[in-house]
């Protein structure tokens, strides 16, 4: 009970609520309003039937009258008559005297005035007003007023609780906007809706059990890691694994963006920092998520604008001295998501402050097959689907590229009207997504038709004659997207990348423009992107990796992410050396391409005319002109001797050839290797 009466007062006072201030104007106005409405208050009045009220008049005892709505007369008594209704009314004074009756018509109360007038029993005044009642006259007196302090108020509770509804209005901007997750409204994700990520969850799952049983910890003497880094590319399961952490802990879970702490005004970063702070060590033991951390944690020294005062700066030092600064943050983890780790300040990722930098890498194999199973929970699906299959199809797919598959291949087999989804609509989900949507309907010329036959064909031919080339899985004319034509292999998942595979995917690209110019006689703009693709993975080679002859075992790639500023990091000399190998490189695989095109043209010729009048090839086609490749990859061997229904809708790496040189599909420039 004590407590409760301590809420309610402060020093043995009631609280002061502004509220109390606008009823007591609401209050002292309605007062004045029935002090003031209308003649009759504070007068003697009484209500007559008409018959009385004629005989007052006749007996002239009326000064004057008032017709109100022209059914209602107000007459005002004269003092004779007034003291001989009125016992208590005395003349001269400020009260009045009246009676009020009801007139039966106003022609006929008009005609009874002018009579009366003519007989001289009435000579005063007669007037005809509109009656307005109580309220009527309240509102037009002080609704105005009354309005503008409701609007007043109005404005005052929408800036002080957001102005979108959220809890960032204009006297909270400078609050946190993380969202709270607790035992009773957690997201409901678990560890067992996180498939494949092994490591990664054997990391955070230490957080979060150090956070229930600190104890097993802390008498070896082991103190809890400040803060964990979620690191990888986009789409790998970094948020949804924080949600599972939200959902596994028993401790309080704060989940922002590094997008809530940037705002228009200056301070504000900051300040939303140390509110964020300040809730977290309230609730501790807890835990932080700051998802795309890289918003608000670029290295500083790097903006653009050279602006001395950035409000983004400001943010990050905030951030700096909150995680590990003189202050004590006991209790209070920090987990951060980003997929751009080399651009975040040096500061932010020590030691301290980050403690672990946990990798969460694109799933492999048997990763992917988890993910397919997580995802096919709510997919109606026949025993056609074969799971170990579909993980094989889609090497280098994310978590986010899987799922995808799995709901666009429900939605295909909808759009079919179907009952379950099926095998078949997966490989159409797959070949969707790589390559895009089929186009029939576009209109295509024989001589162009023969041209991307020839061009495909001369892809087919050089990867099935090469060691270190994907293996083919389907070739199609068909087109789909921006490309004409399009070609699905199946690329081995290496750690490690050889010269000569790199040598052999030249080759195998540059086969489309050898062919032509070998089997047509001439060239076309069908191979831009495949000119695209050659020249960033030949200046790859020469200045990222070392394997040029003139320059080995030298790189120039900058893993920082700072790309040496506005100065290159070699010589005009050396720009020319460059230039001169990327140039010597691509030459030697355009003619050792067209070397290999030129010793099984037959088989070429035969591939194209399949491609012409099949607009499909799958690998059983080219393994019947070419015979059985000569060289094994672990990923056939996986695979082992799939019939030709697996191989149908096989969709796994595309390789697409635009149809204009003015608009060629963007390939993302080569970087090192991970694996050291």
């Amino acid at each position: 009970m004590d407590n409760k009466n301590d809420g309610k007062k402060q020093g043995g006072k009631m609280k002061f609520n502004i509220l109390w201030m606008y009823f007591f104007i609401f209050a002292v106005l309605a007062s004045i309003f029935v002090a003031t409405d209308t003649p009759l208050n504070g007068s003697f009045k009484r209500e007559v039937s008409y018959t009385e009220f004629q005989s007052y008049v006749n007996a002239r005892g009326v000064k004057s009258m008032v017709v109100i709505d022209k059914t209602e007369v107000q007459a005002e008594l004269g003092d004779s008559l007034a003291k001989k209704l009125y016992p208590e009314y005395e003349p001269n004074k400020s009260k009045k005297a009246y009676v009020i009756a009801n007139i039966p018509s106003a022609d006929r109360f008009a005609n009874e005035v002018d009579a009366w007038n003519a007989s001289g029993v009435f000579k005063g005044d007669v007037k005809y007003e509109n009656g307005n009642s109580n309220w009527g006259h309240l509102f037009w007196s002080y609704g105005p007023l009354v309005l503008l302090i409701v609007f007043w108020i109005w404005m005052m509770r929408r800036m002080s609780s957001g102005g979108s509804g959220g809890s960032g209005g204009i006297f909270n901007v400078g609050k946190s906007k993380a969202k709270l997750f607790d035992k009773e409204n957690s997201p409901g994700v678990t560890f067992k809706d996180v498939a494949g990520l092994a490591e990664a969850k054997t990391e955070v799952a230490e957080i979060v059990d150090f956070l229930k049983n600190p104890q097993t910890y802390t008498n070896l003497g082991g103190k809890i890691p400040k803060g964990a880094l979620l690191v990888g590319p986009p789409g790998t399961g970094k948020t949804l694994l924080a949600k599972a952490v939200a959902g596994e802990a028993n401790v309080p879970f704060f989940s922002l963006s590094g997008s809530d702490f940037v705002e228009m005004f200056v301070g504000v970063g900051a300040s939303r920092v140390r509110d964020l702070f300040r809730q977290a060590k309230e609730k501790s033991p807890c835990i932080v998520f700051i998802d795309e951390i890289d918003a608000v944690g670029r290295a500083r020294g790097r903006n653009a604008s050279m602006n001395s005062n950035d409000e983004r700066e400001n943010t990050l030092n905030q951030l700096l001295t909150e995680m590990d600064g003189f202050g004590t943050n006991s209790g209070v983890i920090i987990l951060a998501a980003t997929n751009r780790a080399d651009i975040l300040d040096k500061a932010l990722l020590r030691a301290g402050r980050f403690d672990r930098q946990i990798y969460v890498e694109l799933p492999d194999l048997n990763d992917r097959k988890e993910v397919f199973q997580v995802h096919l929970r709510n997919v109606k699906i026949d025993e056609s689907v074969d799971v170990d299959l579909l993980a094989r199809q889609t090497p280098g797919f994310s978590g986010a590229d899987i799922a995808n598959v799995c709901n666009e291949a429900a939605l295909i087999a909808a759009r079919h009207k179907k009952s379950v989804v099926q095998r078949q609509d997966f490989m159409d989900a797959v070949d969707r997504i790589i390559g895009g949507l089929e186009k029939r309907s576009k209109i295509t010329t024989a001589e162009e038709r023969r041209s991307i036959a020839v061009h495909e064909a001369g892809h087919a031919t050089i990867s099935w004659h090469l060691q270190y080339a994907n293996p083919l899985i389907k070739v199609t004319i068909v087109p789909r997207g921006k490309a004409l034509g399009a070609a699905w292999y199946l690329p081995e998942e290496r750690q490690i990348t050889p010269t000569q595979a790199l040598l052999d995917e030249m080759c195998s690209t540059l086969g489309g423009r050898a062919a032509e110019e070998l089997f047509l006689g001439r060239i076309s703009t069908g191979a831009a992107n495949d000119l695209e693709r050659v020249t960033k993975q030949a200046y790859a080679m020469v200045t990222y990796f070392g394997m040029s002859d003139r320059l080995p075992n030298i790189s120039y790639y900058d893993s920082t992410g700072q790309n040496y500023g506005f100065t290159k990091p070699f010589s005009e000399s050396r720009a020319q050396i460059i230039d001169e190998e990327v140039s010597r490189i691509i030459a030697e695989q355009y003619e050792r391409a067209k070397q290999i095109l030129k010793d099984k043209a037959a088989g070429h010729a035969e591939l194209t005319d399949v491609l012409l009048s099949r607009e499909v090839i799958f690998t059983e086609d080219v393994e019947r002109i070419f015979g059985k490749r000569p060289w094994t990859s672990r990923t056939e061997e996986i695979l082992g001797d799939s019939d030709s229904a697996d191989n149908n809708a096989d969709g796994a790496d595309a390789k697409e050839d635009a149809a204009e040189a003015n608009s060629p599909k963007v390939v993302p420039p080569p970087f090192p290797p991970s694996a050291k």
